[in-house]
């Protein structure tokens, strides 16, 4: 408001402050006047609209009217921009009843749940755990242990998603081929594409190794690559 009203900002700070003060809070389900006072706010009965003689009224009026749509406006910028703020770490999370997740937990209520020599040191995640019942659209109560003591119903932004406990990530086959990856011969090139390495583009491609899936393709510098495959890759390019 300073830097768009120089000259008549000060004179209209009690009505930015009358403004606010009347304003619907969500916190506490009313505006902060009727708050303080127990009652709405009274206002002079008075509007744009009205027919006024008094030209002095009439300005002052219209005056005001433009004043109040300009505090509104920055009030809204401010509102928004904080919004953005607290929604750039936030992320929507759903899950179903029969999921497992993880809990985040406190040091403080660790215990409880599983017992660690030093509680500085232990894991942020405990579970995985069932999910049992969803509380609301943001709650979801948990198969705890028997000897937990906390609610069993917890926040969704403090559930992580977890396979269940039955379910493998990669069999023993998987393992072995995954600790001999860079040493297996490549196979074929599936994409091609210039990278920029300080100031220099840099070709490379994407290379399926031998008796590897395909979502294990890296990308690696084409001229590291066989003569055969430097040639299928210059013709992919």
């Amino acid at each position: 408001m300073v830097q768009s009203c120089p000259t008549k900002w000060a004179q209209w700070i009690p009505l930015d402050e009358f403004w606010y003060n009347s304003t619907y809070h969500s916190a506490h389900g009313l505006t902060p006047f009727q708050a303080l006072y127990g009652h709405k706010p009274r206002h002079f009965g008075i509007t744009v609209d009205d027919a006024c003689t008094v030209s002095d009224l009439n300005q002052w009026l219209q005056e005001r009217q433009i004043m109040l749509e300009h505090i509104k406006q920055n009030l809204q910028r401010a509102q928004t921009r904080m919004k953005n703020q607290a929604d750039k770490n936030r992320r929507e999370r759903t899950f179903q009843v029969g999921d497992w997740v993880y809990v985040k937990l406190q040091p403080y209520v660790q215990q409880s749940v599983q017992r660690r020599p030093n509680q500085k040191l232990s894991f942020k995640y405990f579970g995985p755990y069932l999910i049992l019942q969803k509380i609301g659209p943001v709650a979801y109560k948990l198969q705890l242990p028997a000897s937990s003591q906390i609610h069993p119903v917890i926040h969704v932004s403090q559930l992580k998603k977890a396979l269940p406990p039955q379910v493998s990530l990669s069999d023993d086959n998987e393992l072995n081929l995954l600790t001999l990856f860079h040493s297996l011969p490549p196979a074929q090139v599936l994409a091609t594409r210039l990278q920029l390495v300080g100031r220099h583009a840099v070709k490379t491609a994407l290379v399926q190794r031998q008796s590897c899936p395909e979502h294990w393709a890296t990308w690696e510098p084409s001229s590291s690559l066989p003569q055969a495959l430097s040639s299928s890759a210059s013709s992919k390019a």
